[in-house]
């Protein structure tokens, strides 16, 4: 927690912050006055009979009241403005850090989780700062003072806060010591619910087509559940706190009454002076109360930011290593070598087995590289190495006879665009999702990339175009029409690399057909590198990879493949008939 208030409230907020406590300072001082006050009424205006000291006595409470309210709503409104304006610059670093981070990075936090921080564990950051401001000097102070003003009255009626005191704090570390741990489960229970939830509703339509909704009904019953248990748990333990503290202020208000009666009997004490004893009293173990529960929320909010911490300070698998462009001769460029690993491997954390292993090949610019290979074959592995998606575990990856670590990401994705499997557009306009990689691109260039990518028709038949609104995940459009108009989104800005990952999948043969004609066009100015099942999808490519279980088990034309490789003739005869293979 000390970490988070450091860099994200103290800095910015040092003034608001003291301002409130100052604030609630002056508060605290009113309400340790207001005894005394109370005394001098009992003991010099009702003892005496004097009507108008009770009443002027009166009219100071009040004042003190309304005065005591006035700082009470400017620290309020200081604490609403800290943790409100605080909580939204972590959400914004959060979300930064989440957006820099590797999808290796993202695999073992887990999306679920996640939301999970940046949300809820962001908001209980917020209520603990919120209450560290109103609270945190209320009450400690408010307890001391009511203390020492006790023991200014009478030292041997003091004792009972000795007494007292020492009994409370046992019951509050009981609690505490036992509770504490389970603030950090709680979280962890919510990113499940969380998890259950999120696959639900994004796999509704799946769940519906095999009736397995009773199944995931069971599924978030039992993460809820497990959630509500462990709250239930902590809610049991914190409940102790409470009645069992309240239990002894009442046995210390008992010892109070009864020894400050005697006390009144022998003339040592006056009447007035008990009542602000027992107030003192009441204030001191409310005080104590309340730190307990301060405590409580200072928990949850410390298990909340320990989180939010491991995502800000998690450090990307993947780095930005280069510091300045690569400088890149118009020659390389257009008649270099475009793309070659080097014995590259790659593993996922956690596997023993490569998903790529010991990889080689080049491919000169302006070509074309087809990957086929059964599922799980590492195809989507290997490709996701070119613009650093992923880092090879050995081996090198070289674009344009650079190493891609020698580049910047700005530069390297500038050069290397890539279509995921998964079409994925946000909301808002086709023209705000197509120019995700050049947001100066012009209307022209729009419409030459939604041409290449056979987009272009369904385009010019919205109503508004170019402007057509994008609904969330693209809902509004079909599956084609999302591959296509996510393919024309890398189109623009002038890649130099082009991948396409299995990103033609929900086309039908004659417009899959199309797209790589209008890619071929580009061989003057366009590398392209194919992930596909389909054979049809990359037997016209220069060179052919296919992949078994990561290893090469063969790189050449369709021509050599048919040839030298059982793999590639067996995944051609399945998919086409004799002649359609050049047999």
């Amino acid at each position: 927690m000390g970490e988070i208030l450091w860099r994200f409230v103290f800095p910015k907020y040092r003034g608001k912050i003291i301002t409130g406590t100052l604030c609630k300072a002056v508060e605290v001082v009113f309400d340790l006055i207001t005894p005394v006050i109370v005394a001098r009424m009992i003991d010099v205006g009702i003892a005496g009979r004097d009507q108008g000291y009770v009443l002027r006595m009166c009219a100071l409470l009040i004042v003190l009241a309304v005065v005591g309210f006035c700082f009470t709503l400017v620290c309020q409104k200081m604490a609403a403005i800290v943790s409100q304006d605080s909580g939204t610059d972590i959400r914004h670093d959060l979300y930064a850090k989440i957006n820099q981070l590797a999808p290796a990075d993202l695999d073992r936090i887990g999306t679920p989780s996640l939301i999970t921080r940046i949300t809820n564990d962001v908001n209980q950051v917020q209520v603990t700062v919120a209450l560290g401001i109103r609270q945190i000097i209320r009450w400690p102070i408010l307890g001391i003072g009511s203390m020492v003003c006790a023991m200014l009255i009478d030292a041997q009626l003091g004792l009972v806060f000795l007494v007292c005191t020492p009994a409370i704090a046992v019951v509050f570390w009981l609690v505490m010591s036992r509770s504490i741990p389970l603030f950090g489960e709680l979280q962890g229970r919510l990113d499940k619910v969380s998890l259950v939830t999120r696959e639900g509703l994004s796999g509704v339509r799946v769940v519906r087509a095999f009736r397995q909704e009773e199944r995931e009904n069971d599924r978030f019953r039992d993460a809820a559940n497990a959630q509500t248990q462990t709250a239930v748990a902590i809610g049991k333990l914190s409940s102790l706190l409470n009645p069992a503290t309240l239990l002894v202020m009442d046995l210390g208000i008992v010892a109070i009454l009864w020894m400050g009666g005697i006390r009144i009997d022998g003339g040592e004490l006056t009447q007035g002076e008990v009542i602000a004893f027992v107030n003192y009293m009441t204030q001191m173990l409310v005080s104590i109360v309340y730190v307990a529960n301060l405590v409580i929320t200072i928990n949850r909010g410390t298990a909340s930011a320990r989180r939010i911490m491991e995502v800000l300070d998690c450090e990307p698998q993947v780095t930005d290593e280069g510091t300045v462009d690569v400088a890149l001769s118009r020659g390389t460029l257009a008649s270099g070598v475009a793309l070659a690993l080097e014995h590259v491997s790659f593993s996922y954390e956690g596997t023993q087995r490569p998903a790529v292993d010991d990889v080689t090949l080049r491919l000169g610019a302006g070509g074309s590289l087809g990957v086929i290979g059964g599922t799980g074959s590492g195809k989507s592995s290997l490709v996701n190495l070119i613009p650093r998606l992923y880092d090879a575990t050995e081996g090198s990856v070289r674009v344009f006879g650079r190493d891609v670590h020698e580049y910047p990401f700005d530069q390297l994705r500038s050069l290397v665009s890539i279509v995921p499997q998964q079409a994925s557009l946000v909301s808002g306009t086709i023209r705000s999702n197509l120019c995700w990689r050049d947001a100066s691109a012009t209307d022209e260039e729009l419409w030459r990339a939604l041409e290449l990518a056979q987009a272009a028709d369904f385009v010019r038949a919205k109503d508004h175009g170019l402007d057509a609104v994008v609904e969330a995940g693209g809902k509004n459009f079909s599956g084609g029409q999302r591959q296509r108009l996510t393919i024309a989104r890398a189109l623009v800005g002038h890649p130099r690399i082009v991948v396409l990952d299995d990103s033609a999948s929900a086309l039908d043969f004659r417009t899959d057909a199309s797209l790589r004609q209008a890619l071929r066009s580009l061989r003057s100015e366009l590398t392209c590198v194919i992930v596909s099942q389909r054979v049809s999808a990359v037997m016209s490519c220069d060179q052919i990879l296919v992949l078994d279980h990561g290893r090469m088990a063969g790189l050449g034309s369709h021509t050599e493949l048919m040839r030298s490789c059982p793999i590639y003739r067996e995944i051609c005869l399945s998919q086409l008939r004799p002649e359609e293979v050049g047999e």
